[in-house]
């Protein structure tokens, strides 16, 4: 698509160099023929895309803003190495497009395509396509690991189902069912993660009043619902007064009881789960500590990415996902923040939720929405009131 765009727009342009020429122009005067000029160059410089056009003797005669931006970087000399390549294919009087990846850092693909001017030379242009390339890799990635992930619990219930029919044995039966019964649960608690994860990039966050405490005392009930008895002791600290938070409750209780489950499944039997709250002048911060089994340096960056788990086998005995900590991030960036994470391996992990301080509700502003609202329903009262006694008259 990108390679389409970018064609199209060098086709345009080069059209619209052709249609400058004199000889296509009914007695043009020196006035109208700079104005067209003026205009068709204020109109390519405002274009995101990088637009070069060639002379016939390939030599570079006009960039629009888009491609000086490359100008005396290192990626710059690389397009320029590009583009005098695509250019001189296009001197040959067909059209060409590639996508070119630049190592970085960071890593980059650019779209690069070229058409020929009916006059002579080529007009190139230059979009940068990285975003879309790695949007393409993830779905790729998240199609390849959703038919994993469901196929290997599927495939389980297929296999105990087919062993039940065959089964007399009582005590046999009753294992099998057992493990039938935990596989379809697994495989529901994927859907279902996934449905919330999609739900949660595909809409906007709700715009209501919410408590952080109870967003806490909610999660902390999550975490030891998970506990099942192991002893695992999970301490809240709140600030002094409860903060009040303009977003989307259900998120934030999702976020912050994936990040007290998470810690409490990872932690040993006897360990303690630390959840506090800090506001301040630029944020407002909900930390979840454990002192579990940790997680390896060379994981910290990708423990966010869908479907991704440090032990294989630990989240297969806890029942995770793999999608609890997307989930997480996703809801921070819905709400202008971010979650970051620390970890000593064998000595446990922080994880931190972390929001912007704009979304904290102060006293004032509860007490005047408060005020608005009791005055557009005594508002509403009031004409209902008035229609009655309208009504009493006729």
């Amino acid at each position: 698509l990108a390679l389409i765009a970018g064609a199209s727009i060098g086709f345009v342009v080069s059209r619209l160099l052709a249609a400058r020429s004199p000889a296509t122009v009914e007695s043009p005067t020196p006035a109208s023929v700079d104005e067209v000029s003026a205009l068709l160059t204020s109109a390519v410089d405002h274009l995101e895309i990088g637009v070069v056009v060639a002379n016939l003797s390939d030599r570079i005669v006009y960039r629009n803003s888009a491609a000086r931006a490359f100008e005396g970087t290192h990626i710059g000399v690389l397009v320029d190495d590009q583009i005098s390549s695509i250019i001189a294919e296009a001197g040959t009087g067909r059209s060409v497009a590639r996508v070119v990846e630049l190592q970085g850092p960071p890593k980059t693909w650019l779209a690069i395509g070229a058409e020929p001017t009916p006059g002579g030379g080529a007009v190139a242009t230059i979009q940068d396509v990285s975003e879309r390339v790695r949007i393409d890799a993830m779905r790729t990635d998240f199609v390849t690991n959703i038919s994993h992930e469901l196929k290997t619990p599927v495939g389980a219930v297929a296999v105990l189902a087919e062993a039940l029919i065959e089964e007399t044995e009582p005590e046999l039966i009753r294992r099998l069912a057992d493990h039938l019964v935990e596989e379809a649960h697994r495989a529901v608690r994927t859907i279902d993660d996934l449905l919330k994860l999609s739900q949660i990039e595909s809409t906007r966050p709700g715009d209501s009043v919410v408590s952080l405490a109870a967003v806490v005392q909610t999660a902390v009930a999550r975490g030891r619902a998970v506990d099942g008895g192991r002893g695992v002791e999970i301490t809240a600290f709140d600030t002094a007064d409860d903060v009040l938070i303009r977003g989307d409750e259900r998120q934030l209780v999702s976020a912050v009881g994936n990040l007290v489950e998470n810690a409490v499944k990872y932690s040993r039997p006897g360990d303690v789960v630390q959840v506090r709250t800090r506001v301040d002048d630029n944020a407002v911060e909900v930390m979840v500590a454990d002192q579990g089994i940790g997680i390896p340096s060379r994981d910290l960056d990708r423990v966010f990415e869908r479907f991704y788990r440090v032990d294989k086998a630990r989240s297969r005995e806890t029942g995770g996902t793999g999608l609890g900590l997307a989930i997480v991030r996703h809801v921070a960036t819905n709400h202008g923040g971010e979650v970051l994470v620390s970890s000593q391996e064998g000595e446990g992990s922080t994880f931190v939720l972390r929001l912007p301080a704009d979304l904290v509700i102060r006293a004032e502003q509860l007490v005047e929405e408060i005020d608005t609202a009791v005055a557009e329903v005594e508002g509403v009262a009031e004409v209902e009131e008035s229609r009655d006694r309208e009504s009493g008259r006729s």
